[in-house]
């Protein structure tokens, strides 16, 4: 009689869970025999289970994870969280509900058609899976996704085209323009980057102060260097020859003129390049023009790279030099 009540008790708690009595029993069984049997295991096992079920539930929308992973790299440079914010952005417009997707819930094959959605050749491609494992490592870091599902993804293979350089003619061309153009102004920038090797991002960063004539050298700081150290770059005597007739300017102020971007488009277009002259220009033209000419002269990649403000000389050997 005491077990039949006990029977009947027991059936009329597993209905008030809403399961079926049935489906309540076997949830039941299966707690007691991961605890071995013993009751007080069980409640332990149930009690570790809701608490890791907890784990795996928090989680973010893909929108939130941008933002939090560009919240986290403000130390970072400028360019490098413009590059981020970009390639997040793209995604979300080009793939409808991604902003609103839980990061969790993603997985490998949607990264890899989200990525063949946005973007359109490989070198974007490329860069947008990097951007997009950064956004997934941020999202771990803070537990709201147990894996990342780029780190699956096949890096898309870029392959290398013939590297452009100027020929002397345009060289003389473009040094002409920068000459007539505004009174010279865009000169000492222009002729910086063409026979000194210095990226456009970091000569726009550049004050006369970093420039020695005399000790004939270029002062890079860190904190406007691609790569994030200071380095020297030598002057090489057509340089000197430039900056010499422009003379010297006051120490803060920059070696680009105001709107630099917008002067610097205008000169190469007035220069022969852009689509409307059926030549586009290409962005590191000048950096491969220089890094081109200085291994003909002095046949030492190990110097170059110095120049360069590389971390080796591999990617000088594969895409900066036409030989």
């Amino acid at each position: 009689m005491k077990d039949e009540l006990k029977a009947r008790a027991a059936i009329e708690v597993l209905r008030r869970t809403g399961l079926d009595v049935l489906e309540a029993a076997l949830v039941a069984r299966a707690a007691i025999e991961a605890g071995r049997g013993r009751a007080k295991r069980a409640y332990a096992c149930i009690a570790a289970g809701a608490k890791e079920l907890q784990r795996r539930e928090k989680t973010v929308t893909f929108e939130r994870a941008v933002t939090v992973a560009l919240e986290d790299r403000t130390e970072r440079r400028k360019r490098t969280l413009s590059d981020l914010r970009y390639v997040a952005q793209r995604f979300m417009r080009k793939c409808p509900g991604l902003a609103k997707r839980r990061v969790r819930t993603i997985h490998t094959e949607e990264c890899i058609a989200w990525i063949n959605e946005a973007f359109d050749t490989p070198s974007q491609r490329k860069k947008a899976r990097a951007a997009l494992s950064g956004i997934f490592g941020t999202a771990m870091r803070h537990g709201w996704c147990s894996e990342n599902p780029v780190r699956n993804v096949p890096t898309p293979l870029v392959r290398e085209q013939r590297i452009r350089i100027l020929t002397r003619e345009e060289e003389e061309r473009l040094l002409e323009t920068s000459r007539t153009y505004k009174g010279g102004i865009c000169l000492p920038a222009v002729a910086t980057m063409l026979y000194a090797g210095v990226r456009p991002h970091e000569v726009a960063r550049l004050t006369w102060e970093q420039i020695h004539v005399r000790e004939r050298v270029i002062c890079i700081h860190p904190q406007h260097s691609k790569t994030g150290g200071a380095r020297h770059v030598t002057i090489q005597p057509r340089l000197a020859r430039v900056l010499r007739r422009v003379g010297r300017k006051e120490k803060t102020q920059k070696l680009c003129p105001p709107n630099w971007v917008k002067h610097w488009t205008r000169l190469h277009h007035a220069a022969g390049w852009g689509e409307r002259q059926g030549e586009p220009w290409q962005q590191d033209v000048l950096r491969h023009t220089f890094a081109t000419r200085f291994l003909k002269v002095h046949r030492n990649y190990h110097l170059l790279q110095v120049e360069m403000g590389h971390r080796s000389s591999d990617l000088l050997r594969t895409r900066y030099v036409a030989m």
